[in-house]
């Protein structure tokens, strides 16, 4: 699921003052501060609910955003989201609500193996409860074959599953694929299946929801309907006969180290890095490659251009030269020019950065 709750300025003033006040502590790094802050509102009688994602979720959502403009650092950003993981735990352990009989069906909460970002799966979680579910939250990063052990052990309702970067698409679609074939339905969220959860619908979920409170209303609607379980991966996304995606996917570090050495040549700039700059760059082709490998098998040039155009307005809030970008989606071209999707989404990456600054097909 995503954090993303209602906007800060849509909130009663109440709520907005709270999330406020929840997000100073968190940027100081004051645990105790923001654990204060999330108790108080709860002894001052607003509804649990409403503190996980009125305030906390609103909090992770403003961490994010000051990642993104380089305001704060990665280590702040993982602090702040450590802290934020603890104040829901401190309000689980003193909610009432939270503790009491389950009155619903069984649901198991999960995060897709490779995927860190446990807080919004257990934001779901924690509401799930509140609604009087029986949760089974099994955290970060779970692998398939270990979600359909857990699955035949409970007897399940539905998954929840969560992701937020597409890269994971293609370990998501097996793992729903695999509920699916025990006959567990199953729900999706997070920003890895698209604003609109298009991807959801292009891997075969049986619902999505864009964030906790949805998916917790949509569970409340109505049990999902019950999948197929001869239902095969390749029926929702027939183009990966052509091999493309399995054939990148297995090359990638192969790709990444081939472009690294050419852009040298491509990007002199490049030549003046110290080893720190070498090794982010390095870590951003093998970024690159990921997503032209989860592009590949979505059969979606879309999240490849909005990837790279993000990307860029990264590198740039954070005043590193982003004139590599073209250069080195120019070379991927070339290393993939027997591969027909892939050159066409490189290029169009290619187009999408020129659109966004037209100087930038021109290495410096």
């Amino acid at each position: 699921m995503s954090t993303t709750a209602s906007p800060r300025n849509s909130a009663p003033a109440p709520v907005r003052e709270l999330a406020d006040r929840l997000w100073h502590a968190v940027a100081a790094g004051d645990e105790h501060t923001a654990t204060d802050v999330v108790l108080r509102a709860l002894a001052e009688g607003l509804d649990p609910e409403s503190v996980l994602l009125d305030v906390i979720a609103t909090v992770q959502g403003r961490v994010g955003e000051e990642w993104a403009a380089n305001r704060i650092s990665v280590a702040q950003e993982h602090a702040a989201t450590a802290i934020n993981e603890r104040a829901v735990t401190a309000l689980a352990l003193r909610s009432a609500d939270a503790r009491r009989t389950p009155c619903r069906g069984r649901i198991t909460v999960a995060c897709v193996d490779g995927e860190w970002h446990a807080l919004p799966a257990r934001l779901l979680a924690e509401v799930l409860k509140l609604r009087g579910w029986q949760v089974d939250y099994l955290g970060a990063q779970v692998p398939a074959a270990h979600l359909i052990s857990h699955l035949h052990t409970t007897k399940a309702d539905a998954v929840a599953l969560s992701s937020s970067i597409a890269t994971r698409l293609p370990t998501a679609h097996a793992a729903i694929t695999a509920c699916q074939a025990i006959g567990v339905p199953v729900l999706v969220g997070g920003a890895a299946f698209g604003s609109d959860g298009r991807y959801a619908r292009l891997l075969g979920a049986q619902a999505w929801a864009p964030d906790a409170r949805a998916a917790a209303d949509r569970l409340a609607e109505a049990p999902l309907p019950r999948p197929r379980a001869d239902h095969q991966q390749l029926e929702d996304l027939p183009h990966l006969v052509d091999q493309e995606y399995t054939l990148v996917a297995r090359s990638s570090a192969a790709l990444v180290r081939t472009v690294f050495l050419a852009l040298q040549d491509a990007f002199p700039a490049m030549r003046t890095y110290d080893d720190m700059q070498r090794e982010r760059t390095a870590e951003d082709l093998a970024q690159i490659v990921e997503f032209l490998a989860a592009a590949l098998y979505l059969g979606d040039d879309v999240l490849f251009t909005e990837f790279i155009t993000w990307t860029d307005r990264i590198l740039r809030a954070r005043k590193v030269d982003a004139q590599s970008l073209p250069p080195a989606l120019d070379l991927l071209a070339r290393e993939l020019k027997d591969f027909p999707r892939a050159s066409r989404i490189l290029r169009r990456g290619i187009e999408a950065l020129t659109i966004d600054h037209p100087t930038a097909g021109t290495p410096a």
